[in-house]
């Protein structure tokens, strides 16, 4: 009997701050593979517009007020998904901020706000999430880095921090957890075309331009482009692979620049 490597039917997974964007589209990939979608948000508004854009799509979806940022709201979220939607089989950290602020003019409090939702929340709700993953036998993870995990760029300083200290994080987590059959991984998305995207891809903006011509593939990614890593990283394939970030970005992280047509 040949077995599906890649079908997640049956599964649960909780994505956090999936309503819009690049979370909406990885939480659709593996709701098209069959997993059950949880999502999160501070927006009631936003769920539901979330979970109606999923159902219409014929993917079973929930979601949940809570913050990522307050373990108690996290533990009481946990404890109610599962006893209302079931045990939590998939966790995609993809809940992020940005501020974009020159290092020597950043207050501290937007430093510490940044590195509060995108590092120190993956830490919160993977914890509590990997307790029952841990009693059941097992559980994926997946922790949504960036290309600022591995490089510097302006204003961007306390993104690339809490991103790199994500990195890390990732691989600490394999490392404790993958004797309990939980694979821990990230994914680093490169440049993508999304609504908060849309003004700087226009032609003759420089940035598209700089995107563009620093990608091997010649483009900004689709945010469909990321499923199929989502979707590997959260099924049977990936069951001895732990510890990883993949890039998805079109090449970028590999070389210094797009080659020549020569």
């Amino acid at each position: 009997m040949s077995i599906n490597l890649f079908d997640l039917t049956g599964k649960t997974a909780l994505i956090t701050g999936g309503v819009h964007g690049l979370g909406m589209a990885m939480a659709k990939g593996l709701g098209n593979a069959g997993a059950k979608i949880v999502v999160n948000d501070l927006s009631q508004e936003a769920i539901d517009n979330a979970v109606a854009e999923y159902k219409s799509v014929g993917i079973e979806a929930y979601g949940y007020v809570f913050n990522v940022t307050d373990e108690k709201a996290v533990i009481a979220a946990i404890n109610k998904i599962e006893a209302e939607v079931g045990p939590i089989d998939i966790l995609v950290n993809n809940a992020g901020i940005i501020k974009r602020t020159p290092i020597i003019e950043m207050e501290v409090e937007d430093f510490t706000a940044v590195i509060n939702v995108d590092l120190i929340s993956p830490f919160i709700v993977s914890k509590n999430v990997a307790k029952g993953m841990i009693q059941r036998g097992g559980g994926k993870i997946i922790n949504i880095c960036s290309m600022m995990s591995e490089l510097g760029r302006d204003s961007v300083s306390a993104y690339a921090a809490a991103k790199g200290g994500l990195k890390m994080l990732t691989k600490n987590m394999a490392t404790e957890w993958a004797k309990f059959n939980i694979q821990t991984n990230g994914i680093g998305p490169g440049y993508f075309a999304t609504s908060q995207t849309a003004p700087i891809r226009v032609d003759g903006h420089p940035f598209n331009e700089f995107i563009v011509s620093r990608t091997p593939a010649g483009r900004w990614g689709n945010p469909d482009d990321l499923q199929g890593a989502a979707i590997f990283l959260s099924s049977k394939a990936s069951d001895f692979v732990n510890g990883h970030i993949v890039y998805v970005d079109g090449g970028i992280l590999a070389t210094i620049g797009k080659p020549s047509n020569e």
